[in-house]
This record gives C-alpha cells, sequence and structure tokens, in this order.
C-alpha cells in the first residue's frame, strides 16, 4: 500500500466523458487512459512493463488507492482545518509559478541580455527611504537636488558629494563606474540604460531610497576577464609613511616581473591576498562592474594575454595585475538558463508579476472606489496618538462601514473587510505615520486577493497545476486515512495489540543468548582500568564509563547493555561464557571488546509484549491493513471491463 500511495503522489488522471472506462468501484469509474497514465508515469525510468501479468498486479494496487481516495473523500478529510492549511500552503507554494506573464518574463531576459552587450558609466545620488517609510522627505528632498542640478547651475558632482547618502560613492562625486546588466537593482539598472550620455535621469525609486543617475560614457561590453594579481597592502594605520613603503615595494616587484622573474613566484614571496596566494594569485573571472572601478579601468587596460598593468593604488593598497584570459559576450542560448533564473530572482521579476496581476485585474472587472478609501482613510486619522487607546485600531468601531473599496469578479471587497486585514497586519497598533501604513496594506491586501482568487482559478486554466493539486490533496487524505486505520491505531489500541500478541506470541521467542554488557575500549590504558572494576563485580556500568571517560578522552570507552541472542550475536558463544562470563575480543589499533553476561539463557525462551513490542506493531499493522482492504473491496466491488484491459496488454 506504502509503495501505491508514493508512486500516485507522482501521478495526474482526469476521467474523461468519452474514455473507455477500465474498471468501476462502486459507483465510481477509472479509465483506460488515466490507468495508462499513472502506470506510465511510474516507468518514468523505463520502458513501461505492458505484459499482463504487471498490468494486473499495478491494477491490484491501483483498485484500492481508487478506493481509499473515495473514503477519505466520503469523510470530507479535505474539511479538516490541519489538511486543509496543508494544502493551502502547496497551492501557494505551486502558484508561484504560474502567477506571472511568460511573455513578459521573456521580453526582460532578452533585454537583460541586449544590455549585457553595452556598459554604461554612471554616477549618482542617493536619498535613502527604507521600504515603509514616510516618502514624502525623501522624495522632497532628491526633487529639489535634481532641480538644483538642472536648474541653477550646480554640479552633480559638487551635491553628490555634499547631500549624497551613499557614502561609497559621495567622496568620489557619486561615481559607480561601469555597470553591465543584471548587476544593480531594475529600476537603477533601467535608469542608467535609458538615459543618454552626459545627461541625468529624473528622480526615481529603488528598494534603497530616491536616486538620480548621471550617465558618464558607453562604450561596448568588453566581455570577461580572468586575471591573477599580486596586492601589497596598505594599512589605514600606518599613514603615508606606509602607502610610501608599499608604493616602493610594489615598484620594485614590478621591476622584477618585467626582469623575468615568474609572476607565481613573486605572488608568494610578496603577495598579501590571503584569497588567492594559494593559487598563484589567480582571482575568479570578472565582467564590468564588478571590481572597484580603478582596478577594473587597469584590467580592461591590458591589451594582451600574459601581459600586465600597475602598481594600481586601491583603497587596499597596491595591485599588479597580469591578464590571463579575455572572453567576449557568450551567444543568447548559452547563457540563458543562467539569465532565466537571474531575471527570476532579480527585481525585474515583479515587473512581469505586476503585468499579469493587471491583466487578471482587467480580465475580472477589478474596480477601485477611491471615495471609500478616503473616507475610511479619514476615519483611521481620527484614532488618537496618545492615551490608553493611543494608535489602537477596533475592527468593531468599523462594523458599520460596508461600502466596497473595490470589486474583482463581482465581488466587493469592503471597508470593513479591509480593516479587519489592517487589524491582522498590524496587530491592532498603527505604529508609524498612518497614511504610509494604510497606503501599503492596502496595495498588499489588493495583491493577497488577487493572487488568492488567481490561485483557485488555476485549477480551472491549467491541466497541469488541477493534476499537482489533485495529486497532492488525495496523497494527504490518504495519509490521513491510514494513519486512522492502520499507523496509528496500531499504536493506540492497546487492547487489539495485546489480543494480537496473544493470539502469535509463539512467533515472538529469544533464541539462547545472555543477558549483560558489550564495553568497547579505544586503547589499552582504558582496557586495562576497565577490567579491574569489571572483575571487582561491585561497579555499574555507568560507574565504569564514568571513571575511564575524561573531559581530554571523553570516548575511550562505550558501553551497551540488553539481552543478547547467540544467534544475532557472533562474538561470543555459550562457551565463552560459561565460566567467568567474560569474554575479551582484541580488535585493530589496540581496541578491546569486552562481553560481560550476567545471567545465560541456554534454551529459547518467551519474549513478553514490550520486549517485542516493535515486531509486534508492525505485523500487528499489515494484518489492520490487510482487513481494511477487505473492508474497502467489500464496500467498494470493482468490475474490471476485461476487453478494455486486455487492449492494452502487449507481450
Amino acid at each position: 500500500m506504502r509503495k501505491l500511495l508514493l508512486s500516485c503522489l507522482a501521478a495526474g488522471y482526469f476521467v474523461s466523458g468519452h474514455a473507455q472506462a477500465l474498471f468501476t468501484y462502486g459507483p465510481n469509474s477509472v479509465s483506460k487512459e488515466e490507468f495508462l497514465r499513472v502506470y506510465k508515469k511510474n516507468s518514468i525510468n523505463k520502458k513501461p512493463d505492458m505484459s499482463e501479468k504487471e498490468l494486473r498486479s499495478y491494477l491490484e494496487l491501483y483498485e484500492l488507492f481508487r478506493m481509499k481516495v473515495a473514503e477519505a473523500e466520503k469523510q470530507q478529510l479535505d474539511t479538516l482545518p490541519s489538511i486543509d492549511k496543508e494544502l493551502t500552503n502547496y497551492r501557494k507554494q505551486l502558484a508561484k509559478n504560474y502567477l506571472t506573464d511568460e511573455q513578459i518574463t521573456n521580453k526582460l531576459i532578452h533585454e537583460a541580455y541586449d544590455r549585457m552587450k553595452e556598459n554604461v558609466k554612471v554616477a549618482h545620488i542617493l536619498v535613502t527611504c527604507p521600504p515603509g517609510a514616510d516618502t514624502t522627505a525623501a522624495r522632497k528632498k532628491i526633487d529639489s537636488i535634481y532641480n538644483v542640478v538642472n536648474t541653477k547651475g550646480a554640479t552633480f558632482e559638487a551635491m553628490a558629494a555634499a547631500l549624497s547618502d551613499d557614502r561609497g560613492s559621495k567622496d568620489k562625486g557619486g561615481e559607480l563606474g561601469w555597470i553591465t546588466s543584471l548587476l544593480y537593482v531594475y529600476p537603477f539598472e533601467s535608469a542608467a540604460y535609458n538615459t543618454p550620455k552626459g545627461k541625468i535621469s529624473s528622480p526615481f525609486r529603488s528598494q534603497f531610497g530616491y536616486h538620480i543617475v548621471k550617465v558618464l560614457d558607453r562604450r561596448a561590453d568588453k566581455g570577461e576577464l580572468k586575471v591573477a594579481q599580486i596586492l601589497i597592502q596598505v594599512r589605514k594605520s600606518e599613514g603615508e609613511e606606509g602607502v610610501k613603503r608599499a608604493k616602493k615595494r610594489a615598484d620594485s616587484v614590478m621591476a622584477k616581473l618585467k626582469g623575468g622573474a615568474r609572476f607565481a613566484d613573486m605572488v608568494a614571496e610578496y603577495s598579501d591576498d590571503k584569497f588567492t596566494i594559494n593559487d598563484s594569485g589567480v582571482m575568479k573571472p570578472f565582467t564590468a562592474g564588478r571590481m572597484v572601478p580603478v582596478f577594473e579601468d587597469a584590467a580592461f587596460g591590458i591589451k594582451k594575454v600574459g601581459d600586465l598593468a600597475g602598481p594600481v593604488q586601491t583603497d587596499y593598497g597596491f595591485h599588479i595585475i597580469k591578464l590571463l584570459e579575455k572572453s567576449p559576450l557568450k551567444p543568447y542560448d548559452t547563457l540563458y538558463p543562467q539569465l532565466k533564473k537571474k531575471v527570476e530572482n532579480d527585481s525585474r521579476a515583479q515587473t512581469a508579476k505586476d503585468i499579469y496581476f493587471d491583466k487578471i485585474k482587467s480580465q475580472n472587472g477589478f474596480r477601485e472606489y477611491p471615495e471609500n478609501y478616503t473616507e475610511l482613510y479619514n476615519k483611521v486619522q481620527a484614532i488618537p496618538d496618545t492615551g490608553a487607546d493611543a494608535k489602537l485600531i477596533k475592527p468593531a468601531d468599523f462594523d458599520f462601514m460596508t461600502k466596497p473599496m473595490f470589486v474583482l469578479a463581482g465581488k466587493n471587497y469592503s471597508q470593513r473587510d479591509f480593516v479587519t486585514f489592517l487589524y491582522s497586519l498590524t496587530r491592532g497598533r498603527l505604529n508609524g505615520p498612518k497614511n504610509t501604513i494604510m497606503k501599503d496594506a492596502y496595495s498588499l491586501w489588493i495583491t493577497n486577493v488577487v493572487t488568492d482568487f488567481q490561485e483557485h482559478k488555476l485549477v480551472e486554466e491549467h491541466p497541469d497545476f488541477k493534476i499537482l493539486m489533485t495529486e497532492y490533496r488525495d496523497g494527504i487524505m490518504l495519509f490521513e486515512l491510514m494513519d486512522r486505520n492502520v499507523w496509528s491505531k496500531a499504536s493506540k489500541d492497546t487492547v487489539g495489540l495485546k489480543e494480537f500478541y496473544e493470539n502469535h506470541k509463539s512467533k515472538y521467542m529469544w533464541d539462547a543468548g545472555f543477558d549483560g554488557a558489550v564495553y568497547k575500549f579505544k586503547n589499552k590504558a582504558a582496557y586495562d582500568t576497565g577490567m579491574i572494576m569489571i572483575r571487582q563485580k561491585k561497579y555499574t556500568e555507568e560507574e565504569i564509563a564514568k571513571a575511564i571517560n575524561t573531559s581530554e578522552r571523553p570516548d575511550a570507552v562505550s558501553v551497551q547493555r540488553g539481552r543478547y541472542e547467540f544467534s544475532r550475536y557472533k562474538d561470543a558463544t555459550m562457551a565463552d561464557l560459561s565460566g567467568e562470563g567474560i569474554k575479551v575480543i582484541p580488535g585493530d589499533n589496540g581496541a578491546y571488546t569486552v562481553v560481560v553476561a550476567k545471567q545465560l539463557y541456554p534454551n529459547p525462551g518467551q519474549k513478553t509484549l514490550e520486549e517485542a513490542r516493535g515486531y509486534v506493531v508492525a505485523e500487528y499493522q499489515d494484518y489492520l491493513e490487510k482487513q481494511w482492504n477487505e473492508k474497502m473491496r467489500k464496500e467498494y466491488p470493482v468490475k474490471v471491463n476485461e476487453a478494455v484491459f486486455m487492449s492494452m496488454v502487449k507481450n
């Protein structure tokens, strides 16, 4: 049964009104097409065996599977909160691959590749504004900077140095160097590629805040470089004297290289780069925008493989660079798999989702009522900011507000519905600017409603989605049903388990053996100490282990206690233990195993229910499953259409 359950979880099925019925079980039927789809899918790694013997064997299993699914449906197990929650989570996870516009995604992949053909040299000014924060001040500041730069003659570089929140670039006039596609967040990348050389973009928003971008230069992509480097590090604590010493040392190394010294030898002797020193200075391949600008400019400026550049000074020190490989941009088809993965995990993926959601809303009559949003907003604004109920939203206070905020597929979503969502989102406390909280929560609410609506429609629109959802639903219901009727029942039914044991107790017997302990000593010193204590016969196994295992050697000895059967434990026999009850077995590398028998059992004996519980429970489960299978076959009698069945057979 478990084999069938697991295999059927991977199989999809539909019963067509025009399909040939292969068999019926009670009032239900299964088509030939459904059965073949399941059978062949479970033979995916090999050619399906279409012999009568194999088909009939699988048919018997599949009959039981369908009966038990029907029984689970009759018991309405899919309405259980635990199953409903699990099915909802699975649907949401599965739907992520469907809730997007494939054409738009492919367009974005093409756009990313086309942009990779060109590098853009940019500078920017950033005014930070974290997600969820009030945007008013940040937007006002970036607009002011943009107007000053464009109309009042201030230079972009001066404004960046004075006002940009990007500490990494502000001291360089906002310059970031050369960039390429998929290096920065999508809004920033688009602004850079869509702005002409020498021009400044309009202000735009990213997840980091508001930006304006100045395009300093453009060039054809220079491909990917592989270089090796020698780094002569400069520590800030050493000041100008440290810079001079490092420069002198770097110049000396460069002179040796020009004199014929091997680059790898110079790396080993002089380089301070701990990440590359053991690999002859070789760095990971990189494209434009991956390195600090001065290093990158020097590396891309090397004309021939094997040539050198430097010493080049960066914040890390002085670099001597050797060009190892220069590769042009790879063809689109070659890069497509990794481009697709990057685009789907990039911020631009939200663009495809937004377009898809707009299409869903348009197709299903989505309409908003701004005046009702404003009415609700004004009431939320009236919530006091001080006192016992400060910033506390109470859904009961909004029960009378039933006007629609928006409508989707003919269903109204009211002001009261939104307040319920807002309460669950904020736990009742509006900690922060109310206008921002309301705006963000409203946007999220619409997204959640449209997502849930479309997730349920996917079953109608995508047959493969319906297959996967049906498989999962049947699987989790069947697990619940099996647990109730077999797995948990075997453990919890103490009366039935005891009765089963009593009726079959002759199967649960001890072979001849002994009750005692098995010690495993790691070395002779531990063995010698242990044997003294064992032979004194006044210490427990725990006391012996505690005395030998120290903090320096916590595993000097391990010990197992229990009843052992000679038929299973081959390292000691009745003859070995008949004397003092001790058998010493030398091992490798000074290790010893010592068997100590406390009591010998020369003859077989009866196991108690507790001693045999694992075996009894397993066999009781099999017994219950067989009984249950027979019950299912009586409740859902099977009739096979032999003519249809034989049409599948190919001997």
